[in-house]
């Protein structure tokens, strides 16, 4: 288990850093500073310092500290995941980043570097999985499952009973009915609604009519 009271050290300086910075300053936790290479030290960030690129973590002893992952998710992009897989190598854990507009049902289980953005809602019997991020405005109802390693877009809605494996992506606005399952390393493009099970590695796109018409007036 992690020490939750542990200051927190931020990987990575772009638009998903900085929602999880406005997280932490509504909850007012401490955080130490900003590690990333694309910006020079004792720049700031959000109001946070930046303390160097990637190798000024070794200055840091993994029991003093809590890391989380400021990379953003997008398919076939995996320098999030490739970046959790080698802090931890070095011994260091992830913090949970939880906004305080979240919905959670009491009996709900996060696992370690699970972040949950503002207005999701977490319904009861629901599984989370390592470093998977449930994005703004999120519904999952009851008995569904993430695995790890997925991002939940902003906008999804998860009906009742519904399992994603490890590795999957949900895009924006997407609609999946009760019970439906979708297998690892699978994409879901925006706007889609699955209604029948996803095998593992494919993606899914639904095809769409796009109608323009003149405004009136």
């Amino acid at each position: 288990m992690s020490d939750h009271s542990l200051p927190l050290l931020v990987l990575g300086a772009g638009g998903h850093a900085k929602v999880l910075i406005e997280i932490f300053q509504l909850n007012q936790q401490k955080v130490i500073g900003i590690i990333t290479p694309d910006l020079h030290i004792e720049d700031i960030f959000e109001g946070l310092n930046i303390i160097g690129d990637d190798t000024a973590i070794d200055k840091y002893d993994p029991t003093k500290i809590l890391l989380i992952n400021g990379l953003g998710a997008i398919p076939g992009n995996r320098q999030r995941w490739n970046l959790s897989d080698v802090m931890r190598k070095k011994g260091f854990k992830f913090d949970n980043v939880i906004h305080p507009n979240s919905i959670i049902a009491k009996d709900v289980i996060l696992a370690e570097g699970v972040q949950l953005m503002a207005g999701s809602i977490i319904q009861p019997g629901c599984k989370i999985g390592q470093d998977s991020i449930i994005n703004t405005g999120v519904k999952i109802d009851h008995d569904s499952s993430i695995g790890f390693k997925c991002h939940i877009a902003p906008g999804v809605t998860l009906s009742g009973g519904v399992h994603i494996g490890n590795n999957v992506h949900i895009g924006t606005g997407v609609q999946v009915i009760q019970g439906i399952q979708v297998g690892d390393h699978s994409v879901i493009a925006s706007g889609t609604t699955v209604y029948k099970d996803v095998p593992s590695g494919v993606m899914v796109r639904q095809n769409a009519k796009i109608v323009m018409e003149k405004i009136k007036g």
